[in-house]
Parts: C-alpha cells; structure tokens; sequence
C-alpha cells in the first residue's frame, strides 16, 4: 500500500513538474513571436490555401504527415523511458513541445487578429485534444523510467527499485495509439473543411 501511494505520487511530481516545463515552453514561444514580420499574413494565406488544396487532392501525402505530426512527441516520450538520458532530454522535448505550438498560434493571431484564433482552432485544434492528453501519459511514466535507470547507471539507486516496463506500461501505448489514429483520421477528414470555412472569411 505504501509502495502504491509513493508510486501515484511519483506520477503526480512528475506530471506537474513536466506541465510547468510545457508552460515555459509555452510562455517562450509567446516571446519570440513578437518578431514575426508584418507581412507574414499573405505568407500564411498562401501557404494555408496550399495546404487545403493538398488535402482535397491527394491522400498518401497528408496522412504520412498526419501520422508525423500525431505520433512524434508521444513516441519519442515513449521511447525516451528506455534509457537515462530521458531525465534530461524529456523536459527538453516538453519546453519543445509548449514553444512550438505557442509560437504557431501566436504567429496566427499575430497575423491575422482575431481570425488568427479560428484560424489556429481549424489547424492545431484537434490535434491539441489528442496529442497532448496522450504525450503526457506516456511521458511521466517514461520519466520515472529513466529516473530509475540513471539512479542506477551512477550508482545513486542502489536502494531504488529498478524500472519496470510491465503490462500497464505497454497497455497504455496501445491505448494511445488507438486514440492517436482516430484522432488523425479526424483531421484528415474535418481539418480542410474547417478550414477552408476560415479562409473564405478571411479572404473572401
């Protein structure tokens, strides 16, 4: 009982100490958008038309893209559990992970005003809902995963309980990655026409 209670505390440390790294991330990229230019907003337009035209005319190319942009960050939280060096580079991907999108959506408003934030909803919106939620559950556990491996790679953990990677640990990438795949085929299909909504107001 004891052992459990440490255990959902660890995860609790650890998801709130990744979260404040994803708000520094987030506050970074706010930061560095000031400096986009002022005519990044044609830049966009013409590169968001582009965007909805490949969507309507090809299906191999978006989905590959789709599947990059879904499964990078959880993936990479996933596979950071299996060696020391996640101590160090999962809070790095987390600050990466708040400072791109922050600085995307930023650039949106900051181009567009107002209609930057419907602009950023059509794009990054269902995304948001599904990858982030999953990148979280899979990079606490993977935290406390290389936290107990670089314990015992210098010798700090010899009373430390060595990393487990049981039934639940692969349970819940199977669960992410059916939520994932679900949620990339959503925006394959709902994305383009949110969008392309957004952009006839814009550019009537």
């Amino acid at each position: 009982m004891i052992g459990k209670r440490q255990a959902e505390g660890g995860r609790l440390s650890g998801l709130l100490l990744l979260a404040l790294f994803f708000l520094a991330g987030v506050i970074l990229g706010q930061v560095l958008s000031g400096r986009v230019p002022d005519g990044a907003g044609s830049e966009l337009g013409r590169y968001l038309s582009g965007y909805v035209r490949l969507e309507e005319g090809q299906a191999g190319s978006p989905a590959l893209t789709a599947a990059v942009l879904y499964f990078r960050y959880p993936l990479l939280a996933f596979f950071l559990g299996f060696t020391s060096l996640g101590v160090a580079l999962l809070p790095c991907l987390t600050v990466a992970c708040g400072f791109f999108l922050s600085f995307s959506v930023c650039c949106f408003t900051a181009a567009f005003g107002p209609d930057g934030v419907l602009l950023a909803l059509a794009v990054f919106g269902i995304r948001c809902m599904v990858t982030l939620p999953c990148y979280f559950l899979l990079a606490v556990p993977s935290w406390s995963a290389s936290a107990a491996l670089a314990s015992l790679s210098f010798g700090w953990g010899r009373r430390t309980p060595p990393a487990v990677y049981g039934r639940p640990f692969w349970l819940r990438l199977g669960g992410c990655a059916a939520t994932l795949l679900v949620g990339m085929w959503a925006e394959l299909y709902l994305s383009p026409w949110f969008l392309q909504l957004v952009l006839e107001r814009i550019f009537p």
